[in-house]
């Protein structure tokens, strides 16, 4: 009887070392769509079989709420081990001490992913780069038939796009040349930024020091996009814009890749094309003629672009397990699998982006290509703030006719005075 008890308790105290020894760590993330959270789980799990003593608890969270939870769980000290974030979101949190740092990590990873620059605040790495996003120009092909032009046409220049979308709107009453959005949060800036940058317009100098948003080449946007809203604007929301759009009434618009999944999955019959954004042209600013048959290739258009991020607390206690799955999300091979199950077309890692599943789809090649050719918001914690207030700006301009001019000048002296505080 004592050789029994002596191994039962043996048993107990090895058993209670096992558990011990098993970490756990906690992730939060959006991905909760029914296409995709079976591959979210499969990672997991996978993660999990190749690392027996490391366990993840994985939270979704909702967009409605998700920013407004991870925010209060780091000022409670209840954050978990492994966020996901909005390119957005970085700064502040990183300002406020609650990300810990993965400058060495990114070190050795600079050339492998793209869009390291928006985790970058304070010439620190707060977060690893997993899936981006941004915004392509979308065009009805029958509608550019019928308006009269070459079945092939692409425009690439602002004065191509602008002549196109104003023959379409002429076509019938209820045909518009271009999709505009409404006073949407978080989105009708997304739809002037791809313009502003293209024109070379800059939200702050170049060593960060004084905001410039009111310079001569975003006025110039602004006026440009305005006339694009006045003239064929078909103005709603965001759904809105692209329920018309697959219904055959827009001829262009600017929408992400959630477009191309959607097109699939209802089955819709439209003849459409994808191309990057149009630059302004070399005349641009400049008083200088054009030879004839010169296009604007050589000064392309840019466009929005922003990304989801896997960040780790800075109170974690356990960051080398919390790295350790990060590293296996963000892999080329997983990054491949998520895009293919959510029909997605931006991995950051630049090796996934040749893989044929997105090389082999024109729709899903222009978006890697655009994501060459994009820009982001600058990296601040008061992005937020100068965020309301730009929307603000441009929804004055657009539905109250304000000047753009004096419009940009007041924006800039309200980022000015917000930035000193």
């Amino acid at each position: 009887m004592r050789q029994l008890i002596v191994v039962i308790a043996l048993s107990v105290l090895l058993g209670g070392s096992a558990i011990q020894a098993q970490t756990t760590i906690e992730w939060w993330q959006f991905w909760t769509d029914p296409s995709i959270k079976p591959t979210m789980s499969a990672m997991v799990d996978e993660f999990e079989r190749q690392n027996p003593g490391i366990q993840v608890n994985v939270t979704d969270l909702t967009w409605a709420n998700g920013h407004e939870k991870i925010v209060l769980a780091f000022a409670s000290g209840s954050a978990p081990d492994v966020v996901e974030l909005g390119s957005d979101w970085i700064a502040q949190l990183a300002d406020a001490g609650k990300l810990y740092d993965l400058t060495p990590h990114a070190d050795s990873l600079r050339q492998k992913y793209q869009g390291w620059s928006m985790a970058t605040y304070q010439d620190k790495v707060w977060a690893q780069p997993w899936i981006l996003g941004t915004r392509v120009l979308y065009f009805n092909r029958d509608l550019i038939r019928r308006a009269g032009l070459d079945s092939d046409f692409i425009p690439l220049s602002w004065n191509e796009l602008r002549g196109a979308a104003e023959k379409i709107q002429a076509l019938d009453p209820d045909i518009y040349g271009w999709g505009s959005n409404t006073a949407e949060k978080h989105r009708l800036y997304k739809k002037f930024m791809p313009f502003f940058w293209s024109a070379r317009g800059r939200m702050f100098s170049e060593d960060g020091r004084y905001c410039v948003v009111s310079s001569q080449q975003a006025v110039k946007a602004l006026e440009y996009y305005k006339h694009l809203h006045d003239s064929c604007g078909y103005v709603a929301n965001q759904r809105g814009i692209e329920d018309a759009f697959l219904d055959g009434k827009i001829g262009f618009i600017l929408s992400g890749d959630w477009l191309l999944k959607r097109i699939e999955l209802e089955k819709r019959s439209i003849d459409f094309g994808t191309s990057t954004m149009p630059g302004p042209g070399l005349t641009f600013g400049t008083g200088r003629k054009v030879a004839a048959g010169f296009r604007s290739e050589t000064y392309p258009g840019k466009s929005f672009m922003g990304g989801e991020y896997l960040a780790i607390s800075s109170a974690s206690e356990h960051p080398d397990a919390a790295l350790k799955l990060i590293s296996f999300i963000t892999s080329d091979e997983n990054q491949i699998k998520f895009c293919k199950a959510n029909r997605s077309a931006n991995p950051s890692s630049r090796t996934a982006q040749t893989d044929e599943y997105f090389q082999n789809n024109p729709h899903l090649r222009t978006f890697v290509m655009q994501l060459h050719l994009s820009t982001h918001p600058p990296v601040d914690p008061d992005w937020v703030y100068m965020e309301t207030e730009l929307e603000q700006a441009v929804e004055k301009v657009l539905f109250e006719n304000a000047p753009p001019g004096e419009t940009l000048r007041q924006l800039q002296k309200t980022i000015t005075e917000l930035r000193k505080k």
